[in-house]
């Protein structure tokens, strides 16, 4: 079972597309400053309010890290972009993914009218509730984002093959992290993780109930609206 998550993860991995875009350089790999991702926003701090047809998503973000996917999310957010969107993708065990005007997976843009660079980190993970962006290869990031569901069932024990990753990428209390809270390892360094959500992963998973392994959705969810809001 375990391998066979696996298998669909990086097949999935592969397919997170968004229309194909080129012609953006590479980010300088493994930036930022250390973040302790599951430690709740300090007061004061910006978050992404996510109310969706199932309930609410609350995500610190990480600026520190990923500055220009948080300023394009809080941008489009801030736009209205996202209102009215549905979650396009929903695979159980894996993710929940939208942002596509369109709906198919094949469209949306940044506010830049243009794909940007990859923003990773080694302090920043696609654990259990991280929100991601969704791609269709280096450099490519536009509107589409994901949070992923996977949990701790779906970590095996060999991490060394992880889309091609060694297990220098993975330092004993990352693996030990992963065990614990579930997640897409083999999706790092694959996508930018700029944000965590810290309250209703209970809605995250009650989406993630209405996906299929092929990711057609049996239910249409909706964003209903992207709020930017001060943590209190």
């Amino acid at each position: 079972m375990k391998k066979s998550l696996k298998l669909l993860g990086l097949l999935m991995a592969a397919i997170l597309p968004l229309a194909a875009f080129s012609g953006c350089t590479n980010a300088d790999a493994l930036t930022g400053t250390k973040i302790d991702q599951f430690q709740l926003p300090a007061k004061g701090d910006e978050i992404a309010v996510m109310e969706t047809t199932e309930g609410t998503i609350k995500f610190r973000l990480f600026p520190e890290v990923a500055p220009k996917a948080v300023q394009n999310f809080k941008s489009l957010a801030k736009k209205g972009y996202y209102n009215g969107l549905k979650f396009h993708r929903i695979i159980p065990e894996f993710m929940i993914q939208s942002g596509d005007p369109q709906g198919t997976g094949a469209g949306g843009e940044s506010i830049w009218g243009e794909p940007f660079e990859d923003e990773f980190s080694d302090y920043v993970r696609n654990y259990k509730g991280a929100l991601s962006m969704a791609n269709s290869g280096p450099n490519t990031n536009g509107s589409q984002f994901f949070v992923v569901q996977a949990g701790p069932q779906t970590i095996g024990d060999d991490f060394s093959n992880y889309s091609g990753q060694t297990d220098a990428k993975f330092p004993q209390e990352i693996v030990d992290k992963y065990k614990e809270k579930g997640g897409t390892p083999w999706l790092d360094n694959q996508h930018t993780v700029f944000g965590q959500a810290f309250e209703g992963i209970d809605v995250v998973n009650k989406i993630a109930g209405y996906g299929n392994t092929d990711g057609t959705p049996s239910k249409e969810v909706k964003i209903v609206s992207v709020t930017i809001e001060k943590y209190e």
